[in-house]
């Protein structure tokens, strides 16, 4: 449960914005949208070697110009 603790005189906006902003640093609705399909490990583990893969190109061509 989020806590949001409102200082007196500060407008129900505000609020609201500072709930929004903590909510969507906890990644709820993320990790709900992850839990909605299941994905196998193995493709898990591929796609984590491919932005690797990415990640190492990128470097490596930022490095030679």
């Amino acid at each position: 449960m989020l806590i949001i603790p409102v200082k007196e005189g500060e407008s129900i906006e505000r609020a609201l914005k500072k709930y929004k902003k903590k909510f969507e640093k906890t990644g709820i609705v993320k990790e709900l949208r992850r839990r909605q399909q299941f994905t196998k490990p193995s493709i898990v583990n591929r796609e984590t070697v491919l932005r690797a893969v990415y990640r190492e190109r990128v470097k490596l061509s930022m490095s030679n110009e």
